[in-house]
């Protein structure tokens, strides 16, 4: 049967509106159902799916291990927004906003348990190496998300080091999710390796225009205020890039709005915007972006499947990258 993406899609909210993850005591399981059925594109568990249909039919008989994949993605945005402060998610009062922190850590540390619930619905064949799998990632994920706390201890970060940075708070997760749906369609060490590098390059990719969306992003379709990341002074791609290239003036200027520590939040945004657009930061982003999304593309070409199949992948990855909000 072919797929399209919004079958999948159906699939997956099928199966986690159907899902149950505990009974009592309800303040432990109720936060978990209702940060699950904030939607969002359930772009992991899609890959999963996906990894799985570029060399077998019937992606349906991976659903709980797609499922364990977004199960564990929100369990690190649960207690993410503890650490951020959020007091939003899609629109909605954060977890630890409507109950209370606690509750949030709680309810988070039992998401982790039942993700693993969840992948032990595994063939036994391939048991072994989906959990290999499973916890290197959410290693890598805990891992990235340390060094994002570090650098905002920091003055100095090199681009190199932020890149480094994306690709495990952000991108293993999109490459493991393609490698553990092929590793459980039996797919060969070099096409599941191929897809792992697809979804990581791609991943990087999304973060860079997430940072670029941030400062140009047009206000109505996005959703969220258009240069948060300015006035927080988040070390994205943009400001790290700025801080190496600006020099005499610029550079003192741009030191200058980092260093207030009260300000007119929508004048730092524009004047930071400005010294950006001086300095060509807007292309550096651009190219620096398109190179990890064509590194992915060609990944992609390497890899042994269906044509059709790969074409569904590769669109599935354009809408995305097409995304303004």
């Amino acid at each position: 049967m072919h797929q399209s993406i919004s079958r999948l899609q159906k699939l997956i909210e099928e199966r986690i509106s159907n899902h149950k993850y505990g009974k009592r005591p309800p303040e432990l399981y109720e936060p978990i159902s209702y940060l699950m059925a904030l939607g969002g594109k359930r772009l992991r568990p899609v890959l999963t799916l996906l990894g799985y249909y570029m060399f077998q039919d019937q992606p349906s008989k991976v659903i709980d291990q797609a499922l364990a994949i977004e199960v564990f993605h929100n369990f690190t945005l649960m207690h993410d927004d503890i650490m951020d402060e959020a007091p939003l998610r899609r629109g909605k009062a954060t977890v630890h906003e409507k109950w209370n922190s606690n509750t949030a850590i709680l309810s988070g540390d039992v998401m982790l348990v039942k993700a693993y619930d969840l992948l032990l619905n595994t063939d036994k064949k391939y048991l072994l190496k989906a959990l290999k799998l499973f916890n290197q990632c959410a290693a890598e994920v805990c891992e990235g998300q340390q060094i994002d706390m570090l650098f905002e201890t920091r003055d100095k970060v090199s681009e190199e080091e932020y890149i480094e940075m994306i690709k495990l708070k952000t991108a293993v997760l999109l490459g493991t999710s393609l490698n553990l749906g092929a590793l459980l369609a039996g797919a060969e060490k070099a096409d599941r390796k191929a897809l792992y590098n697809f979804g990581v390059d791609i991943g990087i990719g999304f973060q860079l225009k997430d940072d670029l969306l941030d400062v140009y992003a047009d206000k109505e379709k996005f959703g969220k205020q258009v240069g948060g990341d300015i006035i927080a002074n988040k070390k994205t791609f943009l400001l790290i890039k700025a801080k190496s290239l600006a020099t005499d003036e610029t550079a003192k200027e741009l030191n200058h709005w980092l260093s207030l520590e009260s300000f007119n939040a929508a004048e730092k945004v524009n004047v930071v915007t400005e010294i950006y657009n001086r300095l060509g930061i807007k292309q550096l982003a651009e190219g620096k972006m398109n190179e990890y999304f064509e590194s992915g593309f060609s990944s992609l070409r390497k890899l042994e499947a269906p044509l059709n199949r790969k074409s569904l992948l590769r669109e599935f990855a354009e809408t995305l990258i097409g995304r303004e909000s």
